[in-house]
């Protein structure tokens, strides 16, 4: 494997296929400014900023460096920490940092640093400023337990005027030296993977990796398969990175329906349904930290069969149809309500991978919502999860769904409260009042740490409620940690959620 390490061009050939980018940048190379807090994508203390070139752009994006796999980085610009004042002085965002006294004890600093040049380097040639949301969004991830949060903010909003105030412009290291761009569309193109972490860019090159290690591991993003290495210690042998399957990539708009590849990140579907689906675009915005969308795929948040996994409630609420590809090329269709069979338990055959989701165009039309309960704001998993479809004719609901995660043993639909409501006129209080009395009677939450089973069904009760009020026009007031003017695109919840 090639790839570029802050101003070097390494050819690295002797790795295993689970070696940590973290491990490898403190043990290999001797670059210790990157920290391991957590080992679970957790803390970002082992933030990396890494570049590659897409659409003809060198572009910047974080990741936690812990739970990635070092090969995986194959053909990219993997900065550390160090890089960035190797040139003799500080990039703007350490020198914004120093200037706003926004580091602490230290040990999260690095960090906060690389997911603040991240966001500097992307969004200097913008339109938009760097704003408050930007900046919070940008440092999701990364935790700072001497609650040193407000000049951290200070420095990031400050990253510009840093620039702007110095004599001498900064010498640019990343998004606008050409010279790396050049050597990494090189690189990308002659990228082949290892023998032991294979990364097939189309269907044919995958489905020879498939018959060629027959015993090999599916990974894509890794940020959950990778904690069995970190958490559990398990070794792994060959890797078949799926991520890079350009079949896999895609996300398309057709005659009926909404397609979305398997291999598609939480950021690009994010960034995707901004302006299309606002109402998916929020609920993505709750899940996980910037660090985690960046790497995370929705075939993978589906595939791993999570009870409180964000993405299987939405799929139901919207009757999504998942496309299941045989090693041997074939197909076959499986509708999201039939692909869970139990407790971590699917429809996924051996020899099976899931290629891509269709939504149906005319339910993504209709009325929804979605509302993620959860302690903290970002990077945390929900204690409970409501995905909300209704279908109105004439003021009358003809079809209605209400997904829910965070449960049960799998991604559960209320049908009795949908079946209560159905038929019903959408102001039609005693028919809510119904259908809220045959939720409590057919939904049996679990308790553990996160929530109570009485809590867990208080609030999916509540969630109903909300959701018929904002479709009777209701203006719900909630707190969403995201400054929309419209308050119905909120997706979290209300103030008893900190409770």
């Amino acid at each position: 494997m090639k790839f570029i390490l802050n101003d070097e061009l390494i050819d690295e050939s002797t790795l295993p296929s689970d070696f940590t980018a973290l491990r490898y940048l403190r043990e290999k190379r001797g670059l210790t400014g990157t920290k391991e807090g957590c080992a679970s994508g957790d803390c970002g203390a082992c933030t990396l900023l890494v570049g590659a070139v897409e659409g003809g752009e060198l572009t910047y994006s974080t990741l936690n460096s812990c739970i990635t796999p070092m090969q995986a980085l194959a053909g990219k610009h993997v900065v550390s920490i160090e890089y960035l004042s190797k040139v003799g002085e500080l990039h703007p965002a350490q020198q914004a940092m120093v200037e706003s006294h926004g580091s602490q004890c230290g040990f999260c600093t690095p960090g906060f640093v690389l997911s603040l040049a991240g966001l500097y380097e992307n969004k200097q040639n913008a339109d938009q400023p760097i704003d408050r949301e930007a900046v919070c969004d940008a440092i999701s991830g990364n935790l700072c337990r001497c609650t040193g949060y407000r000049p951290i903010i200070d420095a990031g909003l400050s990253m510009i005027k840093v620039q702007e105030s110095k004599e001498t412009p900064f010498i640019e290291l990343m998004s606008k030296n050409s010279g790396i761009k050049v050597l990494l569309e090189n690189l990308q193109a002659d990228n082949r993977g290892s023998s032991n972490y294979l990364q097939p860019t189309d269907l044919e090159q995958l489905a020879h990796a498939l018959t060629s290690y027959p015993e090999a591991e599916l990974i894509a993003g890794g940020t959950d398969l990778m904690l069995e290495n970190t958490q559990r210690y398990r070794d792994f042998g060959t890797f078949i990175d799926v991520s890079c399957v350009s079949e896999l990539k895609h996300i398309h708009i057709g005659e009926s329906t909404l397609s979305v590849g398997a291999s598609v990140t939480y950021s690009e579907l994010e960034s995707f349904s901004k302006t299309l689906y606002p109402h998916i675009f929020a609920l993505l915005s709750r899940i996980a930290s910037r660090q985690i969308r960046n790497r995370g795929t929705i075939g993978g948040n589906v595939a791993n069969a999570s009870p409180i996994a964000d993405l299987p409630p939405l799929l139901l609420a919207f009757d999504a149809d998942i496309q299941l590809l045989k090693n041997d090329g074939s197909t076959r269709v499986v509708n999201i309500a039939d692909f869970y069979q139990g407790y971590k338990q699917t429809q996924l055959a051996d020899d099976e991978m899931i290629a891509s989701f269709d939504l149906p165009l005319d339910k993504l039309a209709q009325f929804h919502r979605f509302y993620k309960v959860s302690k903290r704001m970002e990077d945390d998993i929900s204690s409970v999860m409501l995905a909300v479809r209704f279908e109105e004719k004439d003021g009358v609901l003809t079809d209605v769904r209400l997904a829910f995660g965070g449960m049960a043993a799998t991604p559960i639909r209320g049908m009795k409260a949908e079946a209560a409501l159905q038929g019903k006129t959408l102001n039609d209080e005693q028919a809510l009042h119904q259908a809220i009395a045959a939720l409590r009677s057919e939904l049996t939450p679990m308790s553990d740490m996160r929530a109570s089973a009485e809590y867990r069904l208080d609030m999916a009760c509540n969630l109903v409620h909300k959701a018929w009020l904002e479709l009777n026009g209701t203006n719900v007031m909630t707190f969403s940690g995201h400054p929309f003017n419209d308050a119905s695109l909120s997706t979290d919840m209300e103030a008893s959620t900190h409770a």
